[in-house]
This record gives structure tokens, C-alpha cells and sequence, in this order.
């Protein structure tokens, strides 16, 4: 199967403007994901709407194509940059633009989700291990079917464990927080990209339910790796904290 990385990145951003290109260790955010991408999967592009995050990724030599401006989603930018960037590819693996830790052994296991040909879009796991994070509104929650398919994601703490002290849940349950790496067929990303909002997405602010209600399987992965997601200006002096440690 041929595998592609597309980087969704947006210069504006309500919380962190022109994160893509805040200096981490040296390099522009951007840069460190695409590099971490690209060392990977055999052809990986940043797709955005801004000339200065395209010039920057020209400038380091990475592979960039230019998408408009209106998308309401970084899934909705991928369908375009994909259109755009053309070749015959099986999966495309979407890697958010602000994940700059993003390991390889994360990525080699949203693609071999797709070992499994009832996979249509994977995506990943990881097991909480503190209870006050599962409770964290912008941790989303999955849980799962036996075959290890996502049945429903949600910010509430789900399941409920009853009859058990909350301080007890984690070691009754194996919560699973959702970690926002997404792959999809190619024909499957065509068509999930022409549907509607549906009422559980608007309720929970989740774009993967609207696949899910519209019955898309999607196979979750699993990983132990930690990553720090960059959302603000904290983030990114954790992330400088986090890379002078590693």
C-alpha cells in the first residue's frame, strides 16, 4: 500500500496566530513536524492557506501545496491538498500541524490499521493513567467494540463505572484517551468530505462522530508514546522544556 502525510497548517488561530511558525529548538514548529513525518512515510506535504507558512516550508525544503481558505476542517483542507498533489495513493495520513513530537512508531501504527481491510479511517489510543486527565473536557474519550473500532468518542467521561468510587475507576476500566492523528482511504476521505454536519459533531465539537453517524468504521491503534500537542504559547515553552530533555 502507498501511503501519503499531509500536514494541515493554518496561520491563524484563535489561541496561538502563526503557531506553524513559532521557533521550537531552533526550527519553526512546522518544520519539526513535516521533518518527523517525511523520516517515515515515503512522501509527505504541508497543506495550508497562508504564503508565509508556505514560503517558510519552501525555505527548509519540504514538498507544500496551497489550499483555499474556507475549509471549516483540517480534513477538508486534505482533500484538496490531495486533489492538488494528484498520484495514485492508497491511505492518507493526516498529522496535525501543531504536533511536533510525533513518533514514528505512531505513525507505523496508524498504518498498519490498515492491515485489516474493514479499516476505512484509523486513527489513535492512548491509555490514561490519571484521573483528573480523563476528566479533562479536551481529552476526548473512546470507547471501543471488541475488534478494537471506535464506537463512540466524547469530551464526558465515559463509560460510566458504577457502584465504584471515582478515585477507583482507572483500575476498573482501561480509559482510553483519543489522540488527533487520523489515516483514510483514499476513496473513503472523498466521500466523508462531502458529508454534512451531523447533531452529535455540533453537540460534542468532534468531527470524527460525524463519520462515525454516518457508519464509517474507524480501527483505533494503540500507543504508550506521550506527545505535546502545541494549542498555545505555554505549550510551546513546555515543548521547548520537553525537547531539552529528550
Amino acid at each position: 500500500m502507498k501511503f501519503i502525510g499531509i500536514i494541515p497548517a493554518r496561520y491563524a488561530s484563535t489561541r496561538f496566530p502563526g503557531k506553524p511558525l513559532a521557533m521550537l529548538g531552533g526550527k519553526p514548529v512546522i518544520q519539526r513536524v513535516y521533518e518527523q513525518v517525511a523520516s517515515v512515510l515515503e512522501a509527505a506535504y504541508v497543506a495550508t492557506d497562508d504564503e508565509r507558512i508556505y514560503n517558510k516550508v519552501k525555505e527548509f525544503g519540504g514538498n507544500v501545496v496551497m489550499t483555499r481558505n474556507d475549509h471549516k476542517s483540517g480534513t477538508d483542507r486534505i482533500e484538496e491538498a490531495i486533489e492538488k498533489i494528484g498520484g495514485d495513493w492508497d491511505v492518507i495520513v493526516n498529522i496535525q500541524g501543531d504536533e511536533p513530537f510525533i513518533q514514528k512508531s505512531q505513525i507505523e501504527t496508524v498504518c498498519h490499521c490498515f492491515d485489516d481491510p474493514s479499516t476505512q479511517i484509523a486513527t489513535l489510543g492512548k491509555p490514561f493513567t490519571e484521573m483528573d486527565a480523563v476528566k479533562n473536557q479536551n481529552s476526548p474519550k473512546i470507547v471501543l467494540d471488541n475488534n478494537n473500532f471506535a464506537m463512540y468518542f466524547s469530551r464526558s467521561v465515559i463509560p460510566f463505572v458504577r457502584n465504584v468510587d471515582e478515585s477507583e475507576w482507572l483500575t476498573k476500566y482501561p480509559f482510553l484517551k483519543h489522540l488527533g492523528i487520523y489515516a483514510y482511504r483514499k476513496e473513503v476521505l472523498a466521500k466523508v468530505t462531502k458529508l454534512p454536519q451531523s447533531s452529535l459533531e455540533i453537540a460534542e465539537s468532534l468531527e470524527q462522530l460525524r463519520w462515525l453517524q454516518n457508519g464509517y468504521k474507524i480501527k483505533v491503534g494503540f500507543t504508550n508514546v506521550e506527545t505535546v500537542g502545541i494549542d498555545t504559547p505555554e505549550d510551546l515553552q513546555r515543548a521547548e522544556e520537553f525537547l531539552q530533555n529528550e
